[in-house]
């Protein structure tokens, strides 16, 4: 196998990355990206309230899964499960009309997208987020963060936590020790409470209590305290990584394993909620399909980062899409 090609689909975006398969010994290879790309088909638009994907939100995600087959066969790759793999995360899960979403993305790419369960895209997540600073430490003992990890990826319409990274202290020795996913991603939040335009006091204080009650829930399976490093993926952790550091635009060597103190966090957080849609769109990191979301889901990363008592997340670009591309070679 010369190269793989991951997508993950989620409720606001369909991401690919297509990577080579390098081997560098008898029984080792390493995964090297060759492209990531990134489309905001919003698939999730409406699930929320009426159940089942809305046509202009599957030919959406249709048209992106089209350019994606191309960039893939283009890159050697044919489209297939030998070398192909798609995910399809919370907003799949909920709609009643899925199976239409699977037929057309069995057309385009040749494989039938993976309902994974919420465990299941932790996990993905897990792997793909942490195999660096496994790799580090496994190599010189020592690594740039401390185990165990507490990995955390707000989607659009979930959010998943798993904590691990000590082996053995997992059941059966797994290196993953608890993992959970809840329904407070960015879309759905902004669906819920977030409708104004900035949002009202009322209606953040509706989306907080929201968001702490789905906290409380994590907190009886993960326990979020005994986390030693927190590392967090997807749009909303990298972008508000690239607001941190006042890049003036969305820089993904710079964003990644940049660390973000938990005062700066809460700043961000507020100045979000306080902006306007038109004011949020100036920000120069900033894609155009999160300037709506952007601070339901900066307010769940601060309740996340509150309760967890660290002082400071570390944003990743890699994810449940690393992941991915690890579980096929």
């Amino acid at each position: 196998m010369s190269g793989v090609a991951s997508i993950d689909c989620g409720t606001n975006s369909v991401r690919l990355l297509i990577a080579d398969v390098v081997h560098v010994g008898d029984d080792e290879v390493q995964v090297v990206d060759v492209d990531r790309r990134m489309e905001i088909v919003r698939l999730g638009e409406g699930v929320d309230e009426t159940g089942a994907f809305a046509p202009q939100a599957l030919e959406r995600t249709f048209e992106a899964l089209r350019g994606y087959a191309e960039a893939i066969e283009g890159h050697g790759i044919p489209l297939g499960p030998d070398a192909v793999r798609m995910v399809a995360t919370s907003a799949t899960r909920d709609a009643s009309n899925r199976q239409v979403f699977i037929d057309g993305v069995r057309e385009i790419l040749g494989v039938e997208p993976e309902v994974v369960t919420g465990l299941d895209e932790a996990e993905l997540s897990f792997v793909g987020a942490t195999a660096e600073f496994e790799a580090e430490a496994a190599e010189d003992g020592e690594s740039r963060l401390s185990p165990p990890f507490l990995v955390v990826d707000i989607g659009g319409g979930s959010t998943e936590f798993v904590l691990g990274g000590d082996p053995g202290e997992g059941e059966d020795g797994e290196l993953v020790r608890a993992s959970l996913s809840v329904d407070i991603g960015c879309v759905r939040m902004t669906e819920r409470h977030l409708r104004g335009d900035p949002p009202t006091d009322e209606e953040i204080e509706a989306a907080t209590a929201d968001i702490e009650a789905a906290l409380d829930e994590v907190e009886r399976v993960v326990p979020l305290r005994e986390a030693g490093s927190v590392v967090c993926v997807a749009g909303t952790a990298t972008t508000v990584a690239g607001i941190a550091l006042d890049l003036p635009e969305y820089d993904p060597e710079h964003i990644h394993h940049a660390r973000v103190g938990a005062d700066d966090l809460d700043r961000i957080t507020g100045e979000l909620l306080r902006a306007t849609s038109a004011e949020r769109s100036r920000i120069g990191v900033m894609h155009p399909g999160r300037v709506d979301v952007i601070g339901a889901g900066a307010l769940v990363l601060s309740r996340v980062l509150a309760r967890t008592g660290a002082d400071f997340f570390t944003a990743s670009e890699h994810d449940i899409l690393d992941g991915v591309a690890w579980s096929l070679v």
